[in-house]
């Protein structure tokens, strides 16, 4: 914040004191001003631009958008190509065609640009215009090629990157110039820096005669993309898919930005790549699109994709034309594997059709081993995950009720994050915590923090099958409490019990080893020694602790099944009376 003259530079939003302070005037006269304007807002409450512009316009000043320096340094994960071509020599790698996908708010255009810019017809023939498959293609600008992933949005992008796949360079950012930056314009560009893509604007519908393009810059400055004629080094570009004009323009953009990040690749190295999409045809078997992201593929190869594999029958291009060979960052169909791959695996050619399928049986088995004992990236594993180079910082989604909560709390949070464990928010929003932020947290390996909101049924049972740990809490201080704590290794993991089997007490009689014992039926799941139980009369809990003994007939025993009888002792405790319900328990950290 600046002020020069009566120009006075001004944040996308800041706070009434902050700004009474810029301005030299009483927080209370901004306050009765804003009040006079319809606005109501407290002392440390934030207003947004255009507000903030009115109020000290009636003080004498011009308000002019603050222009924010740009990190430099990038965040978020490696890029996946950058780390394909890690073992590769560097005197091999030779420049590839960048691939690009495009993302942005529904009815913003994705799909109308693809077809203006592939000169094809698509978006009329789909249902409500609105993308229903994935496609790969190329086309050529100035002699050079451009692939482009057709995907239905941020979802089929953070699902690739869920399996540790990513096929983009370059994201071209759709924003309607009449409608702005819209939520799932700020959810697409989280997932692009979370995912390390560099992104072009394209600023659609720019022919409307309601466009606003000082608006929808305005508005992504605000989200970190200042514009690169406001002194930033986001390039944005004013198209009209409709009419098909500025086209030249972003794919001229799309080449600029590929030539700065180096997209390289080894024709002649491993061949790798990224599944695009697959299915099952009933006259072709299983037919998928690859990705080649380095070496160059062939008919006749053996792949692995995911736990699919098979002897490549036959490649063609994106426009059905057979080929033999595909070097990198050429999508093609092919036929020939074994089984339907997901969307996002990553492929690879392998000598022999018996390694394929030793791999393939490791990797089962390996999945099957890790779905038994996955692990969540929770705030009680963030300290020994960085002691153990398995993270480097904190990452977060936060979400809440209003943005009046949005904005102190991520203060906070960066006040924390200024110490040898540092925090990165990823992505804010106002609003339940829904299936979509719980892909970002998953792809992101981030956790979701909710602040005074719930989390939708949908993304509950999603964060379990996703491992997302979600936080939610009612009070600021107990959230940044639980953070300063994780962020110093020391908070303590929440222990809940867990119920594994119950049981009723028929008998009780007594042994001379044991004192009296209880004569048990398990009525459900099981009983172990080792376990945690609790006995109930009633309401009452007459017992709660270790069991003391567990036998079936004459025999110790370590765990006993549902319908099996079983004597049952408890440590220091014998009112043991016929009647009552034993319940067996363990203790998880969740």
């Amino acid at each position: 914040m600046s002020s020069n003259g009566n120009k006075i530079e001004l944040p996308g939003s800041i706070v009434i004191r902050d700004l009474a302070q810029m301005i030299g005037k009483s927080p209370i006269d901004l306050i009765k001003k804003l009040m006079s304007n319809g606005v109501m807002a407290t002392i440390n409450q934030a207003v947004d631009f255009d507000t903030a512009a009115i109020v000290v316009g009636e003080y004498g000043f011009e308000a002019v958008p603050e222009v924010v320096e740009e990190a430099a340094v990038e965040t978020g994960e490696v890029p996946l190509w950058r780390r394909m071509i890690a073992d590769e020599k560097q005197s091999e790698l030779k420049p590839r065609p960048p691939v690009v996908t495009i993302l942005g708010h529904v009815d913003h255009g994705k799909t109308s640009l693809l077809d203006a810019i592939r000169q094809t017809d698509v978006a009329a023939g789909e249902a409500g215009g609105i993308t229903q498959h994935i496609g790969a293609y190329q086309v050529e600008q100035k002699g050079r090629l451009i692939t482009f992933l057709d995907t239905p949005g941020h979802a089929a992008f953070t699902q690739m990157r869920a399996r540790g796949a990513q096929g983009a360079d370059v994201v071209i950012l759709v924003v309607a110039a009449d409608d702005g930056v819209m939520p799932q314009t700020k959810e697409a560009i989280a997932h692009a820096k979370a995912a390390r893509v560099p992104i072009i604007v394209a600023m659609n519908k720019v022919d409307k005669s309601n466009a606003n393009p000082d608006r929808v810059k305005q508005q992504l400055a605000e989200q970190e993309l200042v514009p690169d004629d406001w002194g930033g080094n986001t390039m944005v570009i004013p198209v009209s898919a409709k009419l098909k004009q500025g086209i030249d323009d972003l794919l001229e953009g799309v080449l600029l930005v590929a030539d700065n990040i180096q997209i390289n690749a080894n024709p002649a190295g491993k061949v790798v790549g990224t599944v695009v999409e697959a299915e099952l045809d009933k006259s072709k078997g299983v037919v998928a699109t690859l990705l080649v992201q380095n070496g160059t593929l062939s008919a006749g190869d053996v792949v692995v994709a995911g736990t699919a594999h098979g002897k490549l029958r036959a490649l063609s291009d994106y426009k059905g034309k057979p080929v033999k060979k595909a070097g990198p960052s050429t999508p093609v169909l092919v036929m020939g594997l074994s089984d339907v791959p997901s969307a996002g695996d990553l492929f690879q050619v392998v000598g022999s059709d018996k390694e394929a399928r030793v791999i393939v049986n490791d990797r089962i088995n390996t999945a099957k081993e890790q779905s038994q004992i996955r692990k969540k990236v929770s705030l009680e594993d963030l300290f020994a995950n960085v002691q153990a180079g398995e993270a480097k910082e904190l990452n977060l989604i936060v979400k809440a009720d209003v943005q009046g909560s949005l904005d102190p709390i991520v203060s906070e949070l960066k006040k924390l994050g200024e110490g040898e464990i540092g925090i990165k928010v990823l992505y804010t929003e106002t609003g339940n915590i829904g299936d979509n932020d719980v892909m970002l947290a998953s792809a992101s390996h981030a956790i979701l923090i909710g602040f005074n909101v719930q989390a939708d049924v949908s993304a509950r049972r999603l964060a379990e099958k996703e491992g997302v740990d979600i936080r939610l809490y009612e009070i600021i201080y107990r959230m940044t409490e639980d953070i300063e704590k994780a962020l110093k290794g020391m908070l303590e993991p929440v222990v809940k019990e867990k119920v594994i089997g119950r049981a009723q007490v028929l008998a009780v009689f007594t042994a001379s080893k044991f004192g009296r014992v209880a004569g048990c039926r398990v009525t459900e799941g099981e009983l172990r020694r080792n376990a945690k139980a609790k006995l109930y009369r009633g309401t009452d809990i007459v017992y709660e602790g270790d069991m003391g003994s567990l036998r079936h007939e004459k025999d110790d025993v370590k765990e006993i099944k549902q319908g099996f009888e079983c004597g049952v002792g408890f440590k220091s405790f014998k009112d043991i009376q016929v009647g009552d319900q034993l319940v067996c328990y363990v203790l998880e950290q969740s």
